[in-house]
């Protein structure tokens, strides 16, 4: 057992990190797309050209093939000064997989070289108004007439789903007569679809990626946009979940060590009562408190990200990674609002923007209270 990277992994952290500080744009960017609410297309771009959305996507589809534990490095970088950047790439890399795991061939040659030049983004829609945390509930049908599917229904909380170039991996009801579980399909929607209308929804935090509420009246969709088997959607949705919570929890933990460090720089650097307040007991027991979660956080991703890579099951492991990264990441920044102080309120200082996807984080991707259910669920209770 090894607790750092081979040389390998630290080359590759150090690149993309480097990436994210210079052509990423850095902090002064991520502010920017925050407070404009825009998304980060400049970015993508950039990171389409270096060819890392397809970091596992396999070579012979043009992708780099490389294991979880890269992109979990990956995800750390683009999410270090921002979980919503981190989930721009997140949304439309993991919802890629799928059609990597469950694509025809046909779907896949069509797809994926697209998707790694950045000609086609991905989302995925589960969410709906009445079936959230259980999403087995969905209620949006899609009936198939012809060789065409018709939808239905009403989605929410789709982010990225409004971007362009961008097709939806959609959770739809295809067998309304069989149990919730069971009746379940993927489909493909362009976002351009007739009959799809969007609405994008100004949330909290999630500002850059956005998120969005879906209408669908009669949208269609050829039958060869039905993704993997026919009502075989919910363990594909199972399986999905696993890689999601791995890209997310490696961008809370990598924004809770930025935050960390932003918070113990300025405690060091501000001055009261004649001294450093970093040198008040009160502040330094914080700080180490602070560190102590942000490396345990950092340490439960990276033991996911090496299951992951093993081909292993791992929804216990994905649940705690997920939990424990998003409640670390809250933790912290609202730590780090008290050490800060007045200044914490100020964009320029970017805590409470750290703060305020810290609180979107315990809700997002499975409440904190389904991820405790799933980890209870696995120890037999």
């Amino acid at each position: 057992m090894r607790f750092d990277f081979t040389d390998e992994q630290q080359m590759w952290h150090d690149t993309v990190n480097r990436f994210m500080d210079t052509d990423g744009g850095g902090r002064d960017y991520v502010r920017g797309c925050d407070m404009e609410r825009r998304y980060p297309y400049e970015l993508y771009e950039k990171v389409a050209k270096q060819g890392w959305l397809g970091l596992m996507i396999p070579e012979e589809y043009g992708g780099m093939g490389a294991d979880a534990m890269f992109y979990a490095i990956f995800m750390g970088a683009m999410g270090k000064y921002s979980v919503d950047i981190a989930s721009a790439f997140g949304v439309t890399t993991f919802t890629a997989m799928n059609i990597v795991r469950h694509g025809t061939p046909e779907q896949k040659k069509r797809y994926l070289p697209d998707f790694i030049e950045g000609k086609v983004r991905f989302s995925i829609s589960m969410t709906e108004p009445n079936a959230g945390s259980d999403v087995a509930s969905l209620t949006t049908r899609a009936e198939l007439k012809g060789d065409r599917f018709v939808i239905n229904g009403q989605k929410v909380f789709a982010s990225a789903a409004h971007t362009r170039d961008n097709i939806i991996c959609m959770a739809v009801r295809t067998d309304p007569s069989a149990p919730k579980h069971k009746g379940i399909s993927l489909l493909l929607v362009p976002n351009t679809t007739p009959g799809l209308e969007m609405r994008l929804l100004p949330t909290l935090a999630r500002r850059s990626t956005g998120t969005n509420e879906i209408f669908l009246t009669n949208a269609e969709v050829p039958r060869e946009n039905l993704l993997g088997t026919l009502n075989a959607g919910w363990q594909y949705l199972v399986e999905h979940l696993e890689i999601e919570r791995l890209a997310i929890a490696a961008g809370y933990a990598a924004c809770a060590e930025t935050a960390v460090g932003d918070a113990l720089r300025y405690a060091k650097q501000r001055h009261q009562f004649g001294r450093a307040i970093g040198e008040f007991q009160v502040i330094k027991h914080m700080l180490a408190d602070m560190h102590t979660q942000m490396e345990a956080a950092q340490l439960m991703v990276y033991r996911l990200a090496y299951t992951v890579s093993q081909g292993r099951p791992c929804a216990k492991e994905a649940a705690m990674a997920k939990l424990f990264a998003s409640e670390t990441l809250l933790d912290v920044t609202t730590k780090g609002m008290q050490v800060l102080g007045g200044y914490a309120q100020l964009p320029e200082f970017d805590m409470e923007r750290y703060w305020r996807e810290g609180k979107q984080a315990t809700v997002g991707a499975g409440t904190s209270q389904i991820q405790r259910g799933i980890i209870a669920k696995s120890l037999g209770l």
